[in-house]
Formats: structure tokens, sequence, C-alpha cells
């Protein structure tokens, strides 16, 4: 595994302003960086992040199980007791998912460590589905890359056929086949990558409309519906469950018919909660780094650990400490919930940055990677993104 310098294309600004890609830079500061790339080898890419990713995955499944079986872990997860029964039909009836992101450590030898499971609303979906992988071509074209480089990258081919799958269904149970997409307002990331999602279920078959959250109504007869009236039958939906579940019209999430992509299930997978359960089914997993809730004693013996609070997005309120000392902590509202303590295994460093591995899922099926780094030893909504090619030499 390398990073390497690179120069840029010429045009990429511009090219990335018509492709929709304009959040490329957010707030003055750099987002996608193609001054370099990281280089893996085959079998770092099938051995160490694609296998692993997968078995991770299955490993997460059967925590949900146990979760949706076990009230104690119900509220372990914070999971509001009157939703309870929605989030187990969701699971019980297996309400399809579309996609998770898994994070990894790695930095080429032994094994990845999870940090975490992105399982509800991922961003970074447009530039590692599409927008890495135009980069590779148009490198590979100007003489910038060999011509046997490669990328770990089927996330857009197996995310038009995951929306495929989800049409044909619709078509033979007869029911409508338009899909509502919603975010918040004021994000131009988020719209953009739900845009994305858009465009690969059009192609897949699917009639679009998109309304933003703050616009779902609700009609006379219970149901969500759009600015239109329309009644929203299915709608994927860029807006975490554990907001949702304690928003004022959550109270007919449950009555409402509307299937949800991600599905309510997700609100246990993406849930830092999973970490300590993870650790109790799986004790001692190559790939699973040590984690306990803050108020079990076992945690106070890591004297290297993170903490991080069960809901949070994008490492906000994460702090380092270590013998004693804090390494290194970030601002952000969450950990009212409480915390979870998770064993410290620092990011792998390139020069000055400390780089994340974010491992993708469509459905079960591992899709790729996207490559974050950063100044700071915690990845957070502003880390660069950086491509990355196969190449063994």
């Amino acid at each position: 595994m390398f990073r390497c310098s690179i120069d840029p294309r010429p045009d990429w600004q511009q090219k990335a302003d018509e492709f929709g890609f304009r959040f490329h830079t957010m707030y003055g500061e750099t987002y996608w960086d193609e001054t370099a790339y990281y280089q893996f080898s085959l079998r770092q890419i099938e051995d160490d992040l694609e296998a692993p990713t997968e078995a991770l995955h299955q490993m997460c499944l059967a925590a949900a199980e146990m979760v949706i079986t076990d009230e104690q872990w119900m509220r372990r997860f914070c999971i509001p007791e009157q939703h309870w029964d929605f989030v187990r039909d969701s699971w019980l009836n297996r309400d399809p998912c579309l996609y998770s992101r898994l994070d990894l450590a790695y930095n080429g030898k032994g094994p990845a460590k999870m940090y975490e499971n992105n399982a509800d609303t991922p961003t970074s979906l447009y530039e590692t589905g599409f927008w890495q992988w135009l980069w590779l071509e148009e490198q590979v074209k100007a003489g910038r890359l060999p011509r046997q480089c490669d990328q770990f990258n089927s996330l857009q081919e197996k995310l038009v056929q995951r929306f495929r799958v989800l049409h044909s269904r619709l078509l033979q149970s007869g029911d409508s086949q338009m899909l509502h997409f919603s975010c918040c307002k004021d994000t131009e990331e988020d719209r953009g990558t739900v845009q994305y999602l858009q465009d690969c279920a059009a192609e897949a078959g699917f009639d679009d409309k998109f309304v933003y959250v703050e616009d779902i109504g609700l009609g006379e007869k219970g149901h969500y519906t759009d600015t239109d009236d329309v009644v929203i039958d299915q709608i994927f939906k860029l807006y975490p469950w554990e907001f949702m579940l304690r928003e004022d019209y959550a109270q007919h999430l449950a009555t409402a018919s509307t299937r949800w992509l991600e599905p309510p299930w997700k609100a246990i997978l993406s849930n830092k909660a999973l970490l300590p359960l993870l650790w109790e089914m799986f004790p001692g997993h190559p790939n699973l780094l040590e984690s306990y809730f803050e108020d079990d004693a076992k945690g106070v013996s890591l004297s290297r650990h993170v903490r991080k609070p069960v809901f949070a997005r994008e490492g906000a309120n994460v702090s380092i400490h270590v013998d004693g000392e804090t390494l290194e902590q970030s601002d952000g509202p969450y950990g009212d919930e409480g915390f979870i303590i998770q064993a410290y295994h620092p990011l792998p460093r390139f020069g000055d940055n400390y780089t994340l591995i974010g491992s993708w899922l469509i459905n079960d099926e591992a899709a790729g990677i996207s490559v974050r780094e950063d100044s700071s030893r915690i990845t957070q909504d502003l880390s660069r993104y950086l491509p990355h090619v196969i190449l063994d030499i």
C-alpha cells in the first residue's frame, strides 16, 4: 500500500461542475484531492479488505438478530420503546436494503480493523462509484498511470443491479413503481448523493421523484405525501433513523405503509452500540477492536482507547485517550445517549496524513473502497477524499 503523487487533470474542476460534483471543495477546503492516489496490490484487496468486509457484514447481521429478540439490547441501542415493533417487524419481514460502508484501519499489512459500520446514511457514494472511476480512466488515457491499473470498484454496477432487483419485485407484486428520494435542505453534498442514487434507480427502471425531508406531509388517510400530495409508497431517505424515530411525525411511521430505504432495522447496524455487542459475540476476532459500553468496568482496563457516542456522525464528539491523557478530540452535538469505549488502534500515517478505508457493500456483496485522509487522527466530514488503484509491481 503506497501513497503516490500524480499530476491532477488540468480541467477536473470544470468537469466536476459539469457532472454535478459541486461539493469537490467545501467551505474553501479541498474535499476531492487528486494530487495523489493510494496504490494496493490485488492480494491486499481480495484477502485483507474484500473478504473481511463480507465476513464482518455477516457478523453485523447476526448482531442485529440478537438485538431485535432482546429488550435489554434494544434499550442499550437507545431505540425508543414505542418503535421496537416497527424496527423488529422490519427485520422479521427482511425489508430490503441498498448498502453499507465499514470504516477500516489498514496499512497494507495484517488484518484490517473495523472502527464502525455506516449502515444507514453513508455519503461519498457518488465520488466512490463514479467519480474516482472516471479519474482512473482519464489518467490512464493521459499516460499518467500504467494501462494495467485497475480499481476495486463495482459500486455503481452493483447499485444499479440492486435497484433492478427491487424494481422487479414491485412489478411482480403490482405495486407502484414510483420511488421517492429525500434529504434535508441546504446540504449540497447530500443532495448530490441523492441525485446520483436517483440516476441509478432511473437506469434500473424506477420512476423517481424528489422531496425534501422537511416538506414531507401527512395525508388525510394517514399516508406520507410529497408537495404534490402524491402518496409516498416507497422512499430512499438520506436522513438517520436515530433522528427520524424522535421526530414528531414518528408516531405515524408504523401505520403510514411507506417502505423505507434504508429500512428501519438499519437503526441497529448504524449504532455505535453495535461495537461492544460484536466484541461480546466474537471476542478476539482479528478484524474487531475490543469494545465496551462506558459503564462497563472492563473498559477501564483499556489505557489506550477511543470514546465514541452511541449516536454520532462524521467523527463528531470523538476523543482519543492514551495513558490518562487526551490525545485528540472533536466537538459536536452528540453524546446524550451515552458512549462506548473502543481500543485505540491508530490510523496508518502516510507522511502527514492519517488514512481511513471505507469498504462498501451493496446488499451483502463487497463492492469497492473509498480512501479518506486528514492531518487529524479523527476522520471528519471535511477529510479529503483520494482515489485509489490496484497495481501489482
